[in-house]
């Protein structure tokens, strides 16, 4: 595993090698994108990429966990969370590139 990460900029750049579109351009069509699918999720609806995978969020109830250190009881409030599942697609191509 490498520490590199891939950043909106580098979203940017890429559609604009690949697309052909001004720098402007493609970091507006990155951060439209984007902003589309943080609405979606915000409003609760699901968001599904084709051979990439789902994004949704699911609501957690209260609930009583323990501090580990200490053993005490300390309240968890209800939350909301988001979750990814991968395509089938996703998980094989990213299993592939375990082999050496």
């Amino acid at each position: 595993m490498t520490d590199n990460t891939l950043t909106r900029m580098d979203l940017s750049e890429a559609v604009f090698r690949e697309v052909g579109l001004s720098r402007n351009e493609s970091a507006q069509l990155v951060e439209s994108v984007l902003d589309h699918v943080s609405d979606a999720l915000v409003k609760g609806e699901q968001v599904k990429i084709s051979s990439f995978g789902t994004f949704s969020v699911r609501s957690k109830s209260a609930r009583v966990g323990r501090n580990p250190k200490t053993g005490e009881e300390v309240p968890i409030n209800p939350r909301r969370v988001l979750t990814f599942r991968p395509s089938h697609l996703m998980k094989d191509r990213v299993a592939s590139g375990n082999k050496s």
